[in-house]
């Protein structure tokens, strides 16, 4: 796939995390969101990284989404091991060939059985020690770092995140640098907007999403390797990227079927492209549809109700009982409404998020934008073939 290097943003970004940014709240931590698919993973990976490492910082990066099976808080402490094992280095195999229950570093003593391992109760220790070991300040890149409220060891290593940082981190000198993702902002506001949120105070900041400049990049590239197809239209480029919700994935995946000698449409590929677009936004619009529509009622009435509210949804108080008997008709308990929300849950692939708090929330963003503009279009709710369901 295609690489768009953002050098200017991560330049800026990696000056904010080391404090060198008036006003800037970044050396307590940069929370950054954008939809799924936008480039964030990449940005991350191959611009920021790269940029924070030319400066002598310590980079340790964890991707929360990439093994869902797994226990987030368990996939932070590891890739934090990871790195303490890698700056130990001879020190730490020495000591654990020697059959050394615990080594020293500046002070802050290490469990040798655990290095690499490190579980959420050594995490602040294990930071320090890293700190310590690599003479040099360390950033902790989380990649969709909400996922990490499912489970009680992801809250308790947040919760030793934000004790280390405390710790390390002095006025003017920033030795420990917390970088969070997320695809869905509404999720992430969970780790910062409450008084018992780990990083309370913190503010999410929108990932700026791709735009122009990377139209101007791609329509370079097609006039170098075609340039019968010059002068190109990157209005109309672009128009299609914003109908891709500006995912550059999808968006290169359809130019490059318009572009292909296979490609059967005739006039201007510019066209063909924003039509494939339009087309596929219709589809993925369907599909919500669709899927809205085969639920039961009161499956139905939980969902509308989290899409209206957001963060506000409360699936059990009285407001929200008399929102489910007025959309269904029924006289719905909370047993009623837990037994929807956990089939909601059970659907392939789920439709809501839940937290180890028992916080809910809508999994796609993406629905949440549609529900947006349906209600806008005064559509809302979508209507279906009438299903009987029976009580289960």
């Amino acid at each position: 796939m295609l690489y768009y290097p953002r050098t200017n943003l991560a330049s800026d970004l990696a000056n904010a995390l080391q404090g060198k940014a008036a006003f800037s709240d970044a050396p307590n931590g940069l929370f950054l969101a954008a939809p799924r698919r936008t480039g964030k993973s990449t940005f991350l990976q191959s611009d920021l990284s790269p940029e924070l490492a030319r400066r002598q910082v310590v980079v340790v990066y964890v991707d929360l989404w990439a093994d869902q099976k797994r226990d987030p808080g368990s996939l932070i402490a590891e890739a934090v091991g990871r790195a303490l094992v890698k700056e130990l280095g001879l020190v730490a195999k020495t000591a654990k060939s020697a059959g050394l229950e615990s080594i020293n570093v500046g002070g802050i003593k290490i469990d040798t059985t655990k290095i690499g391992r490190v579980d959420g109760t050594t995490l602040t220790d294990a930071l320090r020690a890293l700190v310590e070991t690599a003479k040099h300040p360390v950033a902790l890149i989380i990649d969709e770092a909400q996922h990490a409220l499912t489970s009680e060891a992801g809250e308790t290593a947040m919760a030793a995140l934000k004790s280390a940082r405390d710790q390390l981190n002095r006025p003017g000198q920033v030795k420990l640098m917390l970088i969070m993702s997320g695809s869905d902002r509404d999720k992430l506001l969970r780790l910062v907007n409450t008084n018992a949120a780990p990083f309370y105070g913190s503010q999410i900041q929108r990932m700026p999403e791709l735009g122009p400049d990377f139209i101007a990049h791609i329509a370079q590239i097609i006039t170098q390797q075609r340039s019968d197809l010059a002068d190109v239209n990157t209005a109309k480029l672009h128009e299609a990227f914003v109908l891709y919700g500006q995912r550059p994935q999808f968006f290169m995946e359809a130019l490059g079927q318009v572009l292909s000698p296979l490609a059967t449409h005739t006039g201007r590929f510019e066209d063909a492209l924003l039509a494939q677009a339009a087309q596929q936004q219709q589809n993925d619009e369907a599909q919500m549809a669709s899927d809205y529509t085969a639920l039961k009622p009161i499956e139905q009435a939980v969902l509308w109700r989290m899409l209206e509210l957001g963060t506000r949804f409360r699936p059990y108080d009285a407001e929200a009982l008399q929102f489910y008997n007025d959309k269904t008709g029924d006289k719905i308990t909370p047993a009623k409404a837990q037994k929807a929300l956990e089939g909601l849950r059970a659907r392939q692939p789920s439709l809501i998020w839940k937290s180890a708090r028992s916080e809910y929330a809508v999994e796609d963003a993406a629905m949440l934008r549609w529900y947006a503009q349906r209600v806008a279009a005064g559509t809302w709710p979508p209507v279906g073939p009438q299903l009987d369901w029976l009580d289960e």
